[in-house]
């Protein structure tokens, strides 16, 4: 006799997402866009945590509101906890600890991964949507400060960064999308001993195909990290034939 076990009111999400506060769009790609995703996900949105408190100000205080959300997360029987915003490493290790799932913060914890994967003479190069508060304490809560690796920002473009940061309603797609292009394409003609790119920010993965494109190399972002811990914690089960 097979038996369904209950105990809580919802089922089948295997990955629970901290999503911050905000209105501006979240088109298909983006980690809050819920058609992102070829499986379930639950969201949890963390009040007052707006894009502009949590990058720009790199404000500490919401700890407790991000380990509220994740032991809340948990108790819906989600698996794994990522976040919205790769600035959140900050708080890795202290969120890891107040749960009993995995918690991974921010797509920068594939860097020392992907270094491994280079050459020894090549460096990881990260893209992020503020390179200006991306600082000691994001980067060595996740390993990044002990391999090689070259940080450029999107603040110095017109569009994507202002309308991210500021929370605007609106945002010009293709502009964006030729920004994210334009920065990585810098960012390689500068260093050409990058040999694979990791985009910081999780509402960059719509423009990670283009940016391949472009550049020839291997990227990683929230979407691939998201998509490895999911088929850890939701194996696929092999038939014996």
């Amino acid at each position: 006799m097979e038996k369904a076990v209950g105990g809580k009111n919802l089922f089948g999400h295997s990955i629970g997402i901290l999503i911050l506060e905000s209105q501006f769009p979240r088109i298909q790609g983006d980690i809050g866009n819920a058609t992102t995703w070829d499986f379930p996900v639950l969201y949890k949105v963390i009040e007052k945590a707006t894009p502009d408190i949590v990058v720009r100000k790199g404000d500490r205080r919401l700890l407790d509101y991000f380990i509220k959300g994740a032991q809340e997360l948990e108790r819906e029987g989600v698996q794994a906890i990522t976040t919205g915003c790769g600035f959140l490493a900050m708080f890795q290790q202290q969120m890891a600890s107040a749960v009993n799932v995995p918690v991974f913060t921010s797509s920068l914890m594939q860097v020392p991964m992907v270094y491994l994967m280079l050459k020894q003479s090549q460096k990881v190069g990260i893209i992020t949507i503020y390179s200006k508060s991306l600082a000691e304490k994001h980067l060595s809560a996740v390993g990044v400060d002990k391999v090689p690796h070259i940080i450029v920002g999107t603040e110095g473009e017109e569009e994507f960064t202002r309308v991210i940061l500021d929370d605007e309603i609106e945002l010009d797609v293709e502009k964006s999308r030729d920004e994210l292009i334009k920065v990585a394409k810098r960012m390689i003609l500068n260093h050409p001993d990058v040999g694979a790119i990791v985009l910081e920010c999780t509402n960059m993965p719509p423009y990670a195909a283009a940016i391949q494109k472009e550049t020839g190399l291997p990227i990683f972002d929230i979407y691939t990290l998201v998509n490895m811990v999911y088929q850890a914690v939701a194996r696929k089960d092999f038939p014996v034939s």
